[in-house]
């Protein structure tokens, strides 16, 4: 296939435009460091919360999608759905404490909340291990994705890919900061979202898919539309379902989904104008991210399996591609390849702006890290502000390099995926209890950080349990968020909190309300603090409205694409109505 001359001028001025947006940041990203990782802290809620939409919205994401919808239908994507849960409790348990601590990263919180050396200690490896070695693999998943759509649609080399794609991205993030990560990602949501949609519509009426109507009852699909996994199948339902509903949510840290926030999604609370700001900016990131996105993958997912049955069918058609990167997840590209010209220009810039959304906005939180976190902190304390920003820039330069390099020797993205769950697996619930239960320490993050880590080391290189006994996917998982949880919670009870003067400044800093300090308030003869903005039932009911709104209002649509107009209807009434509630609840009770 020949990229039309129209194809590249629409791709060609997205990349102008981005390019002079960093340009026109550059100056005021360039002042000081606040200015380069925080925008100043005057970014509007509903830019932040694009921003937050569009880093996730990687090149990657549709690939991910489609492998899965291909290899278990539309229930498998309850593997990522269910982290809505954590994404409600994020907004409504936790983002008005982020933006309350006014720590520049969330590595800076470490030393906020704990105390000594194990809290020096924490930031500063951490700094490094998700900064470099864990925002790298992230990146270079991205990556793996690019080449994938990059050899199909464009027929580059797997390096070209990497390097064509990286050298704009690095260079408006490197100039203008979050500021114009925050400012290019709004333009790259729109267009991902106008391409994906358009693509799907094109898509579903070709000859071979033949329509809505017939891609739905079609004989290869209509086994694989329903939003549950059957109960005929008990360990897809258990693994699938069950354990990512009952036990993934909360037990696993995954970027993007950390449980109580982190990663760049903090970084977005941190630079909101206030706490308001802070909920309203993550509440949108979860509805536009679980139930506003999806269904044009899905579709494309779905029309897929019509035109390329089996994987060889995808590599018959593609013989000049590389029969390493040949998976289920290179069949989005796949089915790009058949759009006609402009349309073809437009998906393609789309796939481009999504990529260049999340690295850029992976560079810009890692090379927080590495400059704030680390450089500054421990490295040079008496550190210019101009020089804080220039290791940022060098920073960003570096880890793009090395996450390309990782990702020319990567081949699947679901495989990635599942790693990064296993590494965080046991982790997540430290994230959530920090904030509510005093006696959590720094001992507790490095005990699970170590474990976790170890254990995802074991069972990548051995399968079995100490039996010998040959272990499943979901068994692994399972075992190291029990082994995890079980040796941070008893290292927590067996070691002393953080210092009492720690815990005060703490405490009268943030406001934590629950009965997880009432150890604490009674060592120290305190009375609680009571407000009428932080209540544990309100939020409470509050995350259930949310999860209510997004998950009626994915389903709903559902069953309206599957011509199920009644319960549909009813669904996205039911998604409205909890919306209405929720939003006149926060807006009674939520403080600027």
């Amino acid at each position: 296939m020949q990229i039309s001359i129209i194809d590249w001028i629409i791709i060609f001025s997205f990349f102008a435009v981005f390019i002079l947006i960093g340009f026109l940041t550059s100056k005021k990203s360039g002042k000081n460091s606040k200015e380069f990782f925080l925008s100043g802290r005057d970014m509007p809620w509903w830019m932040l919360g694009i921003s937050m939409v569009a880093t996730t919205f990687s090149a990657d994401t549709p690939n991910l999608v489609t492998n899965i919808v291909r290899q278990n239908g539309v229930s498998g994507n309850w593997v990522w759905w269910a982290f809505l849960l954590t994404g409600m409790m994020t907004v409504f348990f936790y983002a008005r404490l982020w933006r309350r601590s006014k720590v520049l990263t969330d590595l800076e919180f470490y030393e906020l909340r704990y105390s000594g050396n194990p809290a020096k200690f924490l930031r500063a490896f951490r700094a490094i291990y998700l900064g470099v070695f864990f925002n790298v693999m992230i990146m270079a998943t991205v990556c793996l994705a690019g080449i994938k759509i990059g050899g199909i649609l464009l027929g580059l080399s797997p390096f070209e890919c990497v390097f064509y794609s990286s050298l704009i991205t690095v260079f408006y993030s490197s100039l203008g900061g979050l500021r114009s990560v925050v400012i290019t990602d709004i333009i790259q949501f729109v267009l991902a979202m106008v391409g994906s949609i358009w693509a799907c519509v094109y898509i579903l009426n070709l000859d071979e898919v033949g329509g809505l109507n017939n891609l739905i009852n079609h004989s290869l699909v209509a086994d694989k539309l329903s939003f549950f996994p059957s109960l005929d199948d008990k360990e897809t339902f258990l693994t699938v379902l069950i354990i990512p509903l009952a036990v993934q949510w909360w037990a696993v840290w995954y970027p993007g989904a950390e449980p109580g926030g982190g990663g760049y999604i903090a970084q977005r609370m941190l630079s909101a104008k206030d706490e308001k700001s802070a909920i309203y900016s993550t509440l949108l990131f979860n509805v536009a991210h679980y139930a506003l996105r999806p269904w044009p993958w899905i579709l494309i997912a779905l029309s897929s399996i019509v035109v390329y049955p089996t994987l060889s069918d995808i590599s018959s058609s593609f013989p000049g591609i590389d029969n390493s990167i040949i998976g289920n997840d290179i069949a989005y590209p796949a089915m790009l390849y058949l759009l006609p010209s402009g349309l073809l220009g437009l998906v393609l810039a789309s796939l481009i702006a999504a990529f260049m959304s999340t690295i850029s906005s992976h560079l810009n939180w890692g090379a927080s890290y590495i400059s704030l976190d680390f450089y500054k902190r421990f490295v040079k304390k008496n550190a210019t502000e101009k020089e804080v920003v220039s290791i940022g820039r060098i920073s960003t330069i570096v880890l793009m390099i090395m996450a390309g390099f990782l990702a020319l020797k990567l081949s699947d993205a679901l495989e990635a995926f599942q790693i990064l769950l296993q590494i965080g697996a046991g982790t997540g619930s430290i994230f959530l209890m920090r904030w509510f239960w005093w006696r959590v320490n720094a001992y507790s993050e490095i005990t699970g950080m170590a474990v976790s880590f170890l254990l995802a080391i074991y069972f990548q290189w051995f399968h079995f349990d100490i039996t010998g006994i040959e272990l499943l996917s979901y068994e692994k998982l399972l075992i190291s968020i029990f082994i995890t949880t079980s040796s941070w919670v008893l290292i927590t009870l067996v070691t002393s909190p953080s210092e009492n003067k720690v815990l005060l400044e703490f405490y009268y800093k943030i406001k934590p309300y629950g009965i997880g300090w009432n150890g604490f308030l009674k060592k120290n003869n305190l009375v609680k603090f009571e407000n009428s903005v932080d209540s544990p039932m309100k939020d409470l009911m509050l995350m259930f409205l949310g999860i209510v709104t997004v998950y009626f209002g994915l389903f709903g649509t559902g069953y309206l694409i599957y011509n199920q107009l009644f319960i549909g209807s009813l669904m996205i009434t039911i998604s409205l109505s909890s919306a209405y509630v929720a939003n006149y609840i926060m807006s009674s009770n939520t403080k600027g």
